[in-house]
């Protein structure tokens, strides 16, 4: 399988480039990637890159967006904190990644037993900078009313919730704060959306609707 070019990136739609990431991520849950010549890629790459995609993901090591959807050099950007949140310089990626890349696609891509979001449910508290990280995964606690007792990690449902809950609120953050994602999307020339990785079966579940 040949990285993508110019010509190939700017014939996608969002729809098309949606589609190319199930696919991939159909073979990474049937364990059948796709051939590719990485140092071919390599090469190919050199003088310029136009990835399909922009993929928000957690640290996580057991979450890898190259992985999980089957892709090879320059295909994708893949930008990774912890809890999959958002911040200023996230959004400048996305809109180089969109605006100045060619991207057609920017996906928040939250997954399952992340230890952030447990951290956050759980009020742990680690020090400045990851008290501060966890601050920002507030938000989608406080939109899970449904829980009334046992608001922990410890309580399945209620951190699914959370955990859904803070891909959609990074989604609309992204539509709200960025204006030129915002056009971009309202022109058909990209779409944003939210996703979750299921750890325990590989496979990801896209959120169309947000």
């Amino acid at each position: 399988m040949r990285t993508h070019t110019k010509e190939t990136q700017t014939e996608l739609t969002p729809e098309l480039a949606l589609d190319i990431l199930k696919e991939g991520n159909a073979r990474f849950v049937n364990n059948v990637k796709a051939h590719r010549d990485l140092l071919e890629q390599v090469n190919d790459t050199s003088a310029g890159q136009f990835p399909f995609a922009a993929i928000l993901s957690c640290i996580d090591s057991r979450t890898s967006a190259e992985l999980i959807f089957d892709q090879g050099l320059g295909d994708i950007f893949s930008i990774r904190i912890a809890g999959n949140i958002l911040n200023e310089d996230i959004l400048g990626s996305m809109e180089f990644a969109c605006e100045s890349a060619g991207s057609k696609l920017i996906v928040v891509l939250g997954h399952t037993k992340c230890g952030a979001i447990e951290a956050a449910c759980n009020n742990s508290v680690h020090g400045k900078y990851i008290t501060n990280l966890l601050s920002k995964i507030k938000p989608a606690i406080e939109l899970e009313t449904e829980t009334k007792l046992n608001r922990n990690s410890g309580n399945k449902l209620f951190l699914q919730n959370v955990t859904a809950n803070n891909v959609f609120i990074t989604v609309q953050q992204v539509k709200v704060q960025s204006e030129i994602l915002r056009e971009l999307e309202a022109s058909g020339q990209i779409k944003i959306i939210g996703g979750l990785y299921d750890l325990d079966t590989g496979h990801v579940t896209f959120y169309n609707g947000d």
